[in-house]
Protein backbone atom coordinates (compact mmCIF):
# COMPACT_ATOMS: atom_id res chain seq x y z
CA UNK A 1 0.00 0.00 0.00
CA UNK A 2 2.61 2.27 0.77
CA UNK A 3 4.16 1.82 -2.69
CA UNK A 4 0.57 2.42 -4.46
CA UNK A 5 0.40 5.92 -2.47
CA UNK A 6 3.80 6.81 -3.97
CA UNK A 7 2.52 6.40 -7.12
CA UNK A 8 -1.15 8.72 -6.33
CA UNK A 9 1.68 10.78 -5.24
CA UNK A 10 3.46 11.22 -8.45
CA UNK A 11 0.09 11.19 -9.88
CA UNK A 12 -1.17 14.15 -7.98
CA UNK A 13 1.99 15.99 -9.15
CA UNK A 14 2.23 14.72 -12.85
CA UNK A 15 -1.80 15.32 -13.02
CA UNK A 16 -1.69 18.92 -11.83
CA UNK A 17 1.38 20.17 -13.77
CA UNK A 18 -0.57 19.06 -16.84
CA UNK A 19 -3.67 20.64 -15.73
CA UNK A 20 -2.20 23.96 -14.45
CA UNK A 21 -0.16 24.06 -18.09
CA UNK A 22 -2.85 23.60 -20.12
CA UNK A 23 -5.35 25.54 -18.33
CA UNK A 24 -2.88 28.48 -18.72
CA UNK A 25 -1.86 27.93 -22.45
CA UNK A 26 -5.94 27.68 -22.74
CA UNK A 27 -6.22 31.03 -20.71
CA UNK A 28 -3.39 32.92 -22.06
CA UNK A 29 -4.97 32.10 -25.77
CA UNK A 30 -8.45 32.60 -24.68
CA UNK A 31 -9.50 29.62 -26.02
CA UNK A 32 -11.75 27.52 -23.85
CA UNK A 33 -10.78 24.09 -23.25
CA UNK A 34 -13.09 21.43 -22.63
CA UNK A 35 -10.24 18.98 -21.91
CA UNK A 36 -8.31 21.12 -19.02
CA UNK A 37 -11.68 20.52 -16.93
CA UNK A 38 -11.04 16.95 -17.46
CA UNK A 39 -7.65 16.95 -16.79
CA UNK A 40 -8.29 19.07 -13.27
CA UNK A 41 -10.85 16.77 -12.38
CA UNK A 42 -8.60 13.64 -12.76
CA UNK A 43 -6.00 15.52 -10.61
CA UNK A 44 -8.85 16.38 -7.91
CA UNK A 45 -9.82 12.80 -7.70
CA UNK A 46 -5.71 11.89 -7.76
CA UNK A 47 -5.63 14.57 -4.87
CA UNK A 48 -8.73 12.92 -2.67
CA UNK A 49 -7.47 9.30 -3.39
CA UNK A 50 -3.94 10.17 -2.07
CA UNK A 51 -5.78 11.90 1.10
CA UNK A 52 -7.60 8.96 1.67
CA UNK A 53 -5.38 6.45 1.11
CA UNK A 54 -2.77 8.63 3.42
CA UNK A 55 -5.10 8.53 6.49
CA UNK A 56 -5.91 4.37 5.76
CA UNK A 57 -1.90 3.92 5.89
CA UNK A 58 -2.30 5.83 8.99
CA UNK A 59 -5.20 4.04 11.02
CA UNK A 60 -3.57 0.79 9.83
CA UNK A 61 -0.24 2.19 12.15
CA UNK A 62 2.31 3.56 8.90
CA UNK A 63 3.41 6.65 10.20
CA UNK A 64 5.15 9.63 8.83
CA UNK A 65 7.11 12.87 9.04
CA UNK A 66 4.78 15.68 10.28
CA UNK A 67 5.70 17.82 7.22
CA UNK A 68 3.82 15.05 5.30
CA UNK A 69 0.87 15.21 6.91
CA UNK A 70 1.13 19.05 5.58
CA UNK A 71 1.79 18.33 2.04
CA UNK A 72 -0.64 16.12 2.41
CA UNK A 73 -4.06 18.29 3.51
CA UNK A 74 -2.37 21.60 1.72
CA UNK A 75 -4.05 20.27 -2.23
CA UNK A 76 -7.27 19.76 -0.53
CA UNK A 77 -7.29 22.93 1.27
CA UNK A 78 -5.91 24.80 -2.47
CA UNK A 79 -8.44 22.65 -4.37
CA UNK A 80 -11.28 24.10 -2.03
CA UNK A 81 -10.63 27.86 -1.60
CA UNK A 82 -9.68 28.10 -5.70
CA UNK A 83 -13.75 26.52 -6.16
CA UNK A 84 -14.58 28.40 -3.10
CA UNK A 85 -13.03 31.78 -5.33
CA UNK A 86 -14.43 30.42 -8.82
CA UNK A 87 -18.54 30.78 -7.48
CA UNK A 88 -17.47 33.90 -6.33
CA UNK A 89 -15.96 35.15 -9.57
CA UNK A 90 -19.07 33.98 -11.19
CA UNK A 91 -20.99 35.55 -8.98
CA UNK A 92 -19.10 38.86 -9.56
CA UNK A 93 -19.11 38.75 -13.21
CA UNK A 94 -22.96 37.94 -13.42
CA UNK A 95 -23.48 40.63 -10.63
CA UNK A 96 -26.53 43.26 -11.69
CA UNK A 97 -26.93 41.68 -14.93
CA UNK A 98 -30.26 40.80 -16.47
CA UNK A 99 -28.31 37.69 -18.54
CA UNK A 100 -31.52 36.46 -20.15
CA UNK A 101 -32.31 40.40 -21.84
CA UNK A 102 -28.58 40.88 -22.94
CA UNK A 103 -27.90 40.73 -26.66
CA UNK A 104 -27.02 37.15 -27.96
CA UNK A 105 -23.17 38.84 -28.87
CA UNK A 106 -22.99 40.34 -25.33
CA UNK A 107 -23.75 36.96 -23.37
CA UNK A 108 -21.00 35.55 -25.41
CA UNK A 109 -18.71 37.98 -24.06
CA UNK A 110 -20.10 37.60 -20.54
CA UNK A 111 -19.88 33.54 -20.98
CA UNK A 112 -16.75 33.80 -22.54
CA UNK A 113 -15.26 36.26 -19.38
CA UNK A 114 -16.61 33.30 -17.12
CA UNK A 115 -14.90 30.80 -18.59
CA UNK A 116 -11.62 32.51 -19.18
CA UNK A 117 -11.72 33.86 -14.79
CA UNK A 118 -12.48 30.24 -14.34
CA UNK A 119 -10.03 28.73 -15.92
CA UNK A 120 -7.48 30.70 -14.87
CA UNK A 121 -7.97 30.46 -10.94
CA UNK A 122 -8.44 26.66 -11.48
CA UNK A 123 -5.00 26.47 -13.49
CA UNK A 124 -3.07 28.83 -10.53
CA UNK A 125 -4.62 26.05 -8.22
CA UNK A 126 -3.28 22.83 -9.99
CA UNK A 127 0.27 24.55 -10.30
CA UNK A 128 -0.03 25.74 -6.83
CA UNK A 129 -0.72 22.02 -5.95
CA UNK A 130 2.12 21.02 -8.04
CA UNK A 131 4.31 23.44 -6.78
Amino acid sequence: MVALHLILGITVIAANLGAGVWGGVAWYTRRPSVGFWYLLRVAQLAVVLQVALGGLLLLLGKEAADLHYLYGVLPVLVTLLAEGARAVANEHELEGLDFESLPRDRQRAVASAIVRRETGIMAVSALVIFG
